[in-house]
């Protein structure tokens, strides 16, 4: 009977570890090869303004982690997923949405990294939004913020201070959605 339930453990156990969450019809994998580093899903969410679902977001990191400050300022791989759920977003307005959000979290002070926003930005105006789209945000140590646009690399912005100015817009104490922000946490 033990050997029975021991093999039943292991089988739920691994299954787990494959099981994909579904948010808002969007499916998010479990885990995700991010620069040769296999992260796993924290948690997810839905970025609400108003009434629309504009976007599904799912954070991936090492080990899962509730310590919205840590994961922010950590010099370690993460990676962020955001799928458009909503024909309202396009370029336009998903680029002003990006500097309210970097605004929110370097508290109005983006002039020192305001060219590294304008290059982040640009990533979202090389071709048009449309519902569907994915939109992959890798952090490597060493390297930067590797923007993926439906697997596509668009641009890779330097620097630890950009990455921590970036997952701010999602984890900081002034969030641009307080729900998203605790799914992206787990909660």
């Amino acid at each position: 009977m033990k050997k029975y339930f021991t093999v039943f453990a292991l089988v739920v156990c691994t299954l787990s570890v494959f099981a994909q969450v579904t948010i808002n019809d969007v499916k998010l994998p479990a885990t995700l090869n991010a620069e040769k580093t296999n992260l796993v899903l924290n948690g997810g969410g839905v970025r609400k303004k108003a009434f629309f679902k504009l976007y599904v977001a799912g954070l991936y990191l090492e080990k899962k982690s509730k310590n919205a400050e840590a994961i922010v300022n950590e010099n370690k791989p993460v990676a962020i997923r955001l799928q458009i759920t909503s024909s309202m977003i396009n370029s336009e307005n998903m680029s002003e949405a990006i500097q309210e959000g970097f605004g929110r979290s370097l508290k109005g002070n983006t002039k020192p990294l305001q060219p590294k926003i304008d290059a982040f930005i640009a990533t979202f105006k090389k071709e048009a939004i449309k519902e569907g789209d994915v939109f992959d945000l890798h952090y490597v140590p060493s390297v930067g913020i590797k923007s993926y646009k439906n697997n596509k690399l668009q641009s890779t912005i330097e620097g630890l201070d950009f990455k921590k100015a970036l997952l701010g817009i999602w984890l900081s104490a002034t969030p641009v959605d307080d729900l998203l922000r605790q799914g992206l946490l787990g909660g």
